[in-house]
């Protein structure tokens, strides 16, 4: 779809490319098992301190225009924020303003999948030349199960050339979501299916195909009635265009010298769908992973099944050590467990994270990309700052 002559596309957009190799580069740095980060490195965790450390990343060099921790403990909420919702404005960020949940979209169609699950119209075991004969024959044996932890071997059609040269010519251009594995359709498994970890986008693609496959129902329509109204999710969403529900929080490119270039609107939604397209707001987010982690959306035996751990890191990775489970990750810091998924995009970072029973929770948004390709030295200091809160959920109080 050709981007409409009265919404101009952005000079961002056309001359900042490094945004499109970032989308790419958000798809490839998952693939090792992270190394946790030590106390010793780690100041205090009073909520003074908190503030100040989300202080600090902003002001940080390349660091976000703003950011928001929400710190939920029962039915008491505690927010933290830094910077600003928009550069220009001295508007605070809102827990109930609307963002990019990049790759933590991941554990929505986790929950659709699993869902399903328990009503029996997928098994974990079920391959995909079973569920989606259409598609490539050497990828047949994979299963849903290797798909949800990362170890199917799937190619990433977001790392694609000509994926890749179509968004660089157009980065609002609309992509068929349903289609976006053909970009990858003549390429082999990178790998035996279930005998290593690589985070690729293809996965939860391939995941929300499954689920239309077996309901014949659009994967929007499952999103609404699995997760968005159990867990009264108001204000997430799955669009198909570039363009942001109001109010929100201003995403940004923060490069080198550059002042903030506002990368909210540059890319349409299409061309991640399923694998990061998903819009939503800290406080559903909150909501969300607290009724995810905390088995509110699945059967007992379920998530037991979800939560047999292999070695692998969410993207970018979370908190401490970092393992996979069937879309979801275990953090594991100096303070204890909690368990979730983070997400990087153009504009965007999140982390969102609950103690296994859900009844404690953190979401931590920034309004710029960060991840191990691109600012690794501000993803340490993310990755302590995270910790940190962290052990400030677990503290008792």
């Amino acid at each position: 779809m050709p981007v409409p002559r009265s919404v101009p596309v952005p000079r961002s957009a056309q001359l900042r490319l490094p945004l499109v190799a970032l989308l790419s580069a958000a798809c490839l740095t998952g693939l090792v098992q992270a190394a946790p980060t030590h106390a010793s490195d780690a100041p205090a965790n009073d909520d003074r301190a908190l503030r100040r450390q989300l202080q600090a990343l902003t002001d940080a060099p390349g660091g976000p225009p703003g950011a928001i921790a929400v710190l939920k403990r029962g039915s008491h909420t505690q927010v933290f924020r830094a910077g600003v919702a928009k550069v220009g404005t001295d508007r605070p960020i809102q827990a109930t303003d609307h963002m990019r949940i990049a790759s933590t979209a991941k554990a929505f169609s986790g929950a659709v999948a699993l869902r399903l699950v328990d009503t029996g119209d997928l098994r974990l075991n079920d391959t995909l030349g079973k569920v989606l004969p259409r598609l490539p024959r050497a990828w047949h044996r994979v299963t849903l199960r290797q798909l949800l932890n990362h170890t199917s071997g799937l190619p990433d059609f977001s790392a694609a050339p000509e994926f890749l040269a179509l968004v660089t010519e157009n980065p609002r251009r609309h992509f068929d979501s349903r289609r976006l594995l053909d970009f990858v359709a003549d390429e082999p498994l990178a790998f035996r299916p279930g005998s290593r970890y690589e985070y690729s986008n293809s996965d939860n693609i391939a995941v929300a195909l499954m689920a239309e496959a077996v309901t014949d129902r659009r994967y929007e329509d499952l999103l609404d009635e699995l997760v968005y109204r159990p867990l009264e999710l108001r204000s997430t969403s799955l669009p198909q265009g570039f363009r942001m529900p109001r109010p929100y929080m201003h995403g940004y490119d923060v490069t080198g010298q550059n002042p903030p270039e506002d990368v909210s609107e540059v890319l349409s939604a299409s061309g991640v769908w399923a694998s990061g397209g998903i819009i939503s707001t800290p406080k559903d987010m909150t909501a969300f992973i607290r009724g995810y982690a905390g088995g509110k959306l699945i059967s007992d035996r379920t998530r037991h099944q979800q939560r047999n751990w292999v070695d692998g890191a969410s993207e970018p990775a979370g908190p401490g050590k970092n393992k996979a489970g069937l879309a979801i990750f275990r953090y594991t810091t100096r303070c204890g467990v909690v368990l979730g998924h983070t997400g990087n995009f153009p504009g965007y970072t999140q982390l969102i994270a609950a103690t296994p029973d859900g009844t404690r929770s953190l979401t931590v948004s920034l309004t710029t990309q960060v991840n191990k390709t691109n600012k690794p030295e501000l993803l340490k200091r993310l990755r302590t700052v995270q910790e940190n809160l962290v052990c400030a959920l677990l503290r008792k109080r």
